[in-house]
């Protein structure tokens, strides 16, 4: 466990170091790391930025969706170039089966909201199946970008409001409660998109009277 936690301590000096050399464009590189490579501590990361330079917010939000986006493309590309066979080997059939069918009812909202959880959510999975199910590259990556873009600037505007230290909390809870926070999320956004068609509607009958 010694050796364990010299490991941990060693990789994070390492990031923060590297963030130093890096300055404001850090939360992009490690963003872009997070998805493409090994995982990283966005979470951290992103509120030790925003609290130390508020006036950058959405600076830093925009960056880290970017980021994240462009690093979830290798993992895309795998699944296209035969991703299935891997996939199957990481979840059961039951699980395979189910995101299969919400990617073909609603496949935009289908990856944006495991893109807006935090960790431990399995976004890698997600982001194969995009690919294995065949969604369009544009769609895929404008998923990938609006999910990250609420899940950062969501966790930005706690941070202004409780401090660095919502992160750890944040994390304790999405372990405990991982999918009664799926579920809020997706009904929120259910109301949100029902809301807004009806907004539409309105405005259309008005339109034509």
């Amino acid at each position: 466990m010694k050796t364990i936690g010299k490991i941990l301590a060693r990789y994070t000096a390492w990031i923060w170091g590297l963030l130093q050399h890096l300055g404001i464009w850090g939360v992009f590189v490690i963003a872009f790391a997070d998805s493409a490579l090994l995982g990283m501590p966005m979470d951290a990361i992103v509120a030790t930025y925003v609290y130390h330079d508020r006036k950058r917010l959405l600076f830093y939000v925009i960056m880290a969706s970017f980021g994240s986006a462009l690093g979830s493309i290798p993992l895309y590309l795998i699944g296209y170039a035969g991703g299935e066979a891997l996939l199957r080997k990481r979840i059961s059939e039951e699980r395979f089966q189910r995101i299969h069918r919400s990617f073909e009812q609603h496949e935009f909202w289908a990856l944006m909201f495991p893109g807006m959880l935090p960790p431990p959510t399995p976004f890698k999975i997600f982001v194969l199946c995009a690919a294995v199910f065949e969604m369009k590259f544009r769609d895929f990556f404008a998923a990938v970008f609006a999910g990250r873009f609420v899940r950062f600037l969501v966790l930005s505007v706690l941070v202004l409001y409780f401090g660095p230290q919502i992160v750890g909390l944040m994390g304790t809870l999405v372990r405990r409660h991982l999918a009664a926070l799926a579920f809020a999320v997706a009904a929120g956004t259910l109301v949100w998109l029902l809301r807004r068609q009806h907004i539409r509607r309105r405005k259309r009958a008005v339109r034509n009277r």
